[in-house]
């Protein structure tokens, strides 16, 4: 006898609804699964058959034939295991085959019955809802992320047995409600703030600049100056994520695994800091199957990497496509993926190896050639793709000792919001969010110069010998500059002038 179900599977940070085809018919007995299954699926004909023995149900002992479509695609959900069991079930004729086509299951079988939750469901779920599915069938631990979508009946029963006689019209399962996620008993959130951080002025500024207009910036200073310090307490000044921010957040977390248990939309946004030993899989994404690195894992928020120079050079030049393309294309075997990596990237370094390279009171140790190779490690094309580079100076004294309390995060936030309503309003027909995102023609569009302003980055484009690339990021910046300053309409020479100086304020070409 034949039956159909519907289960669901993840591609990068999207799914793809699978039709199971099930056949159970007289001969010797079998239990085969085609259709490009991974190991984790071919593996589930023993959790399926034992989840349905030890929750009381039985199943003949037949020649049963599972069909995973579209068979081109390789399967790697082990959240085909329901739709799998009730599909078999359905071919022996203990459940109404034509009332299972009205739901898409997606959980994992424990061997006891019970229904277990799986990653990716938030994608599997919009995917679902998009395709003109009505009702979705998951574990209790994915209830609130399959909630986030709008117009689905949810059910969650605890055992296969439940799920049955609730398909069989057995018993009753009323749609599921949002399950609390607590907090373990004496949590206390610390919250970075930019009050804490004594003088460092000017870097604060180009940290707020930064925010705004979702700029990459590099930092480099000595040791102790506060880069880091600095670069933890970006997140505090970036405006709220959109609803539509917050699901594509939501749907990267739920893909790798990292929303926990319970969890729903994440309203925060996402800073990632590895280490400078991490590799270019670790960082970009990659592996048999491609999962996402942390560039994509940091998709609406920042990507901090401290100690610059450390990370290996293939590592930092694989970070160029991202950064320009702000999305990451993973190829293998199997196909091409594709994963978001919108970020703000803030960089910290030393400005040599021991790190007193240019301060006035302590002497550095380096020799030239030292200094050369060390700076070399970060090259041409990866800086030209950073907007903002700004020296870090040594903290006074005066301003370490000082009591007088420094502007807090939540006032500048609120100047960074503010910019950013201004650019989401003008990039809104191209779905944008930033002035970073802009592309050349946008940038010709949207950011008018006065005279003054062109006749500056005129001279300064043929005095540096700037590229075309710096050209236009310059002029973003500007447009920023701009937006915080009142909602200037025109970029004005005073614009200019502050993005040309936070742009050039390092030299590296002589390195």
């Amino acid at each position: 006898m034949f039956a159909r179900t519907f289960g669901a599977s993840t591609m990068g940070v999207d799914g793809l609804i699978i039709k199971v085809e099930v056949d159970s018919a007289n001969g010797m007995p079998a239990f085969d699964i085609v259709g490009l299954p991974s190991a984790s699926v071919r593996e589930s004909k023993e959790r399926v058959r034992t989840a349905i023995k030890n929750a009381g149900l039985r199943s003949r002992s037949e020649k049963i034939t599972i069909n995973l479509a579209p068979a081109e695609i390789r399967k790697e959900s082990a959240g085909l295991d329901l739709p799998i069991a009730i599909g078999l079930l359905a071919a022996q004729g203990r459940i109404s085959a034509e009332k299972c086509e009205d739901f898409i299951f997606i959980a994992e079988l424990s061997l006891e019955g019970k229904l277990c939750r799986v990653n990716g469901i938030l994608p599997m779920a919009i995917t679902a809802r998009d395709e003109g599915y009505k009702k979705i069938v998951v574990a209790q631990e994915n209830i609130n992320e399959a909630l986030l979508v709008e117009g689905l009946e949810v059910y969650s029963p605890k055992t296969l047995l439940e799920l049955v006689e609730f398909l069989n019209d057995e018993i009753k399962i009323s749609q599921a409600q949002s399950q609390p996620v607590e907090e373990p008993e004496g949590f206390i959130e610390l919250v970075d703030d930019f009050a804490d951080v004594q003088g460092q002025f000017m870097a604060k500024r180009a940290l707020e600049i930064a925010a705004a207009g979702g700029h990459n910036v590099l930092m480099v200073g000595v040791p102790g100056s506060g880069k880091t310090m600095l670069a933890k307490r970006i997140s505090s000044i970036l405006p709220e994520l959109t609803r539509e921010e917050a699901l594509e957040v939501t749907k990267i977390y739920s893909v790798a695994g990292r929303l926990g248990v319970n969890g729903g939309l994440m309203t925060k946004r996402p800073f990632q800091n590895p280490n400078h030993d991490a590799s270019a899989a670790a960082i970009i994404g990659g592996g048999t199957t491609p999962r996402p690195g942390q560039v994509t894992l940091a998709h609406n928020g920042v990507l901090f990497l401290d100690e610059f120079p450390e990370f290996k050079r293939p590592v930092l030049e694989a970070l160029r496509e991202p950064l320009e393309e702000r999305q990451v294309t993973i190829s293998r075997v199997n196909g091409t993926l594709t994963f978001p990596s919108s970020v703000i990237l803030v960089c910290a370094m030393n400005p040599c190896p021991c790190g007193w390279y240019g301060d006035k009171d302590r002497a550095c140790h380096c020799s030239t050639q030292a200094i050369e190779k060390y700076v070399r490690k970060i090259s041409g094309p990866l800086l030209d793709r950073i907007d903002i580079h700004i020296k870090v100076p040594r903290v006074k004294y005066e301003d370490l000792s000082s009591k007088r309390k420094a502007e807090p995060s939540e006032q500048i936030r609120q100047r960074v919001s503010f910019a950013r309503e201004i650019q989401t309003k003008r990039l809104e027909k191209y779905h944008l969010f930033c002035n970073a995102q802009m592309n050349h023609a946008m940038v010709q569009e949207f950011c008018n110069l006065t005279d003054d302003a062109e006749k500056k980055l005129k001279d300064v484009f043929e005095t540096k010998k700037l590229s075309a690339r710096s050209y236009d990021r310059i002029k973003k910046v500007g447009r920023t500059i701009a937006d915080l300053d009142s909602n200037s309409e025109f970029i004005t020479a005073k614009h200019i002038s502050e993005a040309v100086m936070l742009r050039n304020d390092l030299d590296f070409n002589n390195a």
